[in-house]
């Protein structure tokens, strides 16, 4: 943007704050959009080098030693009082600003165990070693670099904003969201007893919808999440003698299809639940039938009932697989879980009504409780559980309205989350992430 439009656009927003005490709800909401957007046009270029950097040195959770250290060296230049280390490789940014409600604004930092297949020129081909020694390619794709830019951006609108808010902001960068541990990490080291406990809490996600387009849902917004290693043993033989063996790969292959019927035939069809072996691993040679084989599940729920239904199905299918086999028990871990992320009702809807002033009803959904919400879990979800109550959890879309139309025109799905194809228009849902959060902390700390 020119610089004489730039001041001439500032010049604006400064014009709009000062009308602000007699302004209408949407006056009041459209002018803070053009203060925000003032904001980021200032930072735009800052911004879109931090996202590249972040995109092109993603880490893996609980490593996010680089990430966190640029973080943080950014928060503290923006005036914030930070801590590192929390919960192993967490920053916590504080700043206070009079009296008022104390408001927490997370991202992740995490990457994904995967390799990036964009052919962005700034794509990831970094690596990785991971806990059981084996190498691996490291990938945002599941968009956390977007949220770590859009998290620096909001913090930095805020700074620019003090005086149209008053009250206390908790800016925490979370490791390991992909391993749902982060959060109960970052918890267990005191971050509500440590640092001021938040009254409120905002976060938000990327996805494959409309870029500049934001979703809020009402009550559950994600899936309870369950994940289980399953460890089928079977008797190593040559691969002539099956009969002079136990094959745990039968058993296993037996366990991958067998429960599904759990979902077809003992779920209520009219609830959601997803049971998903991402992980399968036996064998070395083609001639010798293995003593072992490992699964990894995740299973997703909404309902209580069908969450209990799913983890006691998925066990009682591996310990049949085996009994069918003649082989011993297997052993069946759960590694980590997480709650649904539910959002305060009455928040998410007095936000989404704000946003919409803001940003225009095309560009804003309020689905209700009752409506669908989004099928992928998150440890955000502990926070709330933890004490902080009024929360909203917003989605974000970020892919353009051309490559849609691309992708329809050609037959094929879009890219999702965590796909190696993912890349959504960063600079759209950058700013769209930071118009929407830090809209959602005016509303709560407003003058």
């Amino acid at each position: 943007m020119p610089k004489t439009a730039m001041i001439t656009r500032i010049l604006l927003a400064a014009a709009a704050l000062v009308a602000l005490p007699t302004a209408t709800p949407a006056a009041e909401a459209a002018s803070e959009k053009l203060a925000i957007d003032a904001v980021i046009d200032q930072n735009q270029a800052d911004l879109d080098a931090l996202y590249i950097d972040l995109h092109s040195h993603p880490e893996l959770g609980f490593h996010e030693l680089r990430t966190s250290a640029l973080l943080a060296a950014r928060m503290r230049k923006l005036g914030f009082t930070v801590t590192e280390h929390v919960g192993k490789t967490g920053v916590v940014a504080v700043m206070h600003n009079g009296d008022g409600p104390v408001v927490m604004v997370r991202t992740e930092l995490d990457a994904l165990p995967m390799e990036e297949l964009t052919g962005l020129a700034y794509a990831s081909r970094a690596t990785a070693t991971r806990e059981d020694g084996t190498t691996t390619f490291v990938a945002h794709s599941c968009g956390h670099d977007n949220h770590m830019a859009a998290w620096l951006g909001t913090a930095t609108a805020l700074v620019a904003l003090k005086d149209r808010w008053h009250g206390t902001l908790v800016f925490v960068g979370q490791p390991a969201e992909e391993e749902v541990s982060g959060a109960k990490a970052m918890l267990a080291d005191g971050l509500f007893t440590r640092f001021p406990k938040p009254d409120f809490g905002f976060a938000a996600h990327v996805d494959n919808a409309l870029a500049g387009t934001v979703h809020v849902k009402q009550g559950p917004t994600t899936s309870a999440v369950d994940t289980i290693l399953i460890t089928f043993k079977g008797v190593g033989a040559h691969g002539s003698m099956p009969d002079k063996g136990i094959d745990p790969i039968v058993e296993a292959a037996h366990f991958v299809t067998d429960v599904q019927s759990v979902i077809a035939r003992e779920k209520d069809p009219w609830k959601f639940g997803v049971v998903t072996v991402g992980a399968f691993h036996a064998g070395s040679v083609s001639n010798i039938i293995s003593d072992h084989a490992e699964l990894q599940l995740t299973l997703r729920s909404y309902d209580p009932d069908v969450r209990r239904i799913l983890n006691e199905g998925v066990e009682r299918t591996a310990r049949a697989a085996a009994d069918i086999a003649h082989a011993p028990a297997p052993d069946i871990r759960h590694s980590f879980s997480a709650n649904p992320v539910v959002n305060d009702p009455a928040i998410a809807a007095s936000t989404a009504a704000r946003l919409t002033d803001a940003l225009g009803q095309s560009r804003v959904t309020l689905v209700p409780e009752s409506g669908p919400g989004w099928t992928a879990s998150e440890d955000y979800s502990e926070y709330v559980s933890a004490g902080l109550i009024r929360s909203v959890y917003f989605s974000i879309g970020g892919t353009p309205q051309t490559v849609i139309d691309r992708h329809k025109a050609q037959g094929k799905p879009l890219p999702v989350n965590h796909s190696p194809l993912f890349a959504p228009d960063h600079t759209i849902a950058i700013r769209t992430a930071i118009e929407v959060q830090t809209i959602a902390v005016l509303s709560v700390t407003g003058r």
